[in-house]
Formats: C-alpha cells, structure tokens, sequence
C-alpha cells in the first residue's frame, strides 16, 4: 500500500483533513502529521524523512506546504507526488515580522483562546464567513493548542528560505491548489508556483478561501485523488507547462 504525509499548517490538526481522510484511507496507508514540537522548517522535514519509508506522496496544506517543499529540498528521489494545497514559497516579508509577533504575544499572554476567532475568520473564504459550524471546528481546533506552539510555528516561518530553487527542480507529479476566495496565500501566487514546475496541475476551488480541504471537502477529494492516480515518481506531461481547471459545483 503506498504511503500519503498529509502534512499540517500553522494552529492545524487532523481535523482540517477530516474531509478527505476516509477515501484517503481506504486506499493508501496515511499519516498526518502536525508538527507541534519544532520551531524550523528544516527539523519538520527531517521529522518527516525519519519515519518515512523510502517512497512517499506529500500533500501539505499552508505551513505543511513550505516543509513538503523542504523535504523535497532534502531528498527529492524519495517524494513520489507533491500537493502543494494554500501554500507559498517566498521568505517572510517586512510586514509579516511584526503582524505575526503581536498574534503571539497576545496569545501568551491571555491564552490561546484569545486569539482564536481572531486567527480563523481570515482564514474562511468570503463565500462561507456566515458558516458557523465551519468557523467553530476551526476556532475548536486552535483552542487545542498552545501559545508555545504557536510561537514554535510561527518562528518555524519567519526564518523559512526562499524555496523558488526548489519549484525550479520538482520533476514529480505535482499538485497545486488554492481556494479562489484565499487572502492569505492568493491564486496569484499558486499561479506563479505552477509555472516555475514542470508539468503542474494547477486547481482552483471556487466558493473557497485558505481553509479549502474544509471549505470545500469534496472538491479538494477530488482533486487529490485525480493527483494520486498518475504514476509515481513520473514527470507530468510535458504538452503543457502547467494546466488549470476550476472545480465550482461541488460542496
């Protein structure tokens, strides 16, 4: 049975994964992992390849996507497929330094729970802000961390490299989608990420924003298991330097 790392963001579990998880189950050995203990993206990634067995797919979400791209930075014949799911892949901005400091700040000093309405609404597409029960499971999932980790995370990005060296290289069938709604890593940039690969799916998810695997459960099952059915460790075909198409009528 092939393995799956489907691999956390920042403040994020196994829950922003629940909609996918039983498909994903039932036909290859998955495992998601959080990264709640390391403070760079580097000891993520070397977290990952110590209990990986020699071949593996990765999707990452967010944060997960900037250390998918750090394990295959590291060892790239072992990445059979790559999902690159609301991710980046530029090193921090000016900007980003103080926004994100003051989120922790606040964090440690009144608790998590202080912060987590505060963190989560952004994170929803416009098209779902009136979802209650969405924003709850998202507020619920923050609420079971802690300001340490947190501050781990956040740490873990703010010293990230610029992986636009590693896009440069990826020769695996890769995966990159993005919610049409997502403010915080926008289509633009999963535009400019499909590009620099050779070969990439680019899937936008209408009606969503940086929560997609939550927003939009089976359009993202979807397209990952359109990702998992090309052949491991195969190049994409070259007809087209990268391919987009929307999914817009599933919920």
């Amino acid at each position: 049975m092939e393995t799956l790392y489907l691999l956390c963001g920042v403040l994020c579990d196994e829950e922003v994964w629940q909609g996918q998880l039983p498909a994903l189950r039932a036909q290859y050995d998955v495992r998601v992992v959080s990264f709640q203990a390391f403070d760079t993206l580097a000891a993520m990634a070397e977290h990952v390849l110590a209990g990986a067995p020699e071949q593996i797919s990765l999707a990452g979400h967010s944060m997960g996507g900037r250390v998918a791209l750090e394990v295959y930075r590291r060892a790239p014949s072992r990445v059979a497929r790559l999902a690159l799911l609301d991710t980046g892949f530029e090193p921090p901005s000016q900007d980003e330094v103080p926004k994100r400091g003051a989120m922790v700040n606040r964090a440690v000093a009144e608790g998590i729970e202080a912060i987590a309405e505060t963190w989560a609404r952004p994170m929803i597409g416009r098209s779902n802000q009136d979802d209650a029960e969405l924003l709850a499971r998202i507020v619920r999932m923050v609420g079971r961390m802690s300001p340490q980790i947190y501050a781990r995370q956040t740490r873990a990005l703010l010293s990230r490299p610029n992986a636009a060296d590693v896009l440069a290289t990826i020769t695996c069938p890769t995966l990159v989608l993005c919610g049409q709604e997502d403010t915080w890593s926008p289509p633009e940039r999963h535009q400019q990420m499909a590009e620099m690969i050779s070969g990439a799916q680019l899937r936008l998810i209408d009606h969503c924003g940086h929560m997609s695997m939550m927003e939009r459960p089976a359009a993202v099952q979807a397209a990952l298991t359109e990702w998992m059915a090309a052949a491991a460790g195969c190049q994409m075909p070259p007809k087209a330097r990268y391919l987009i198409s929307r999914y817009s009528s599933m919920p």
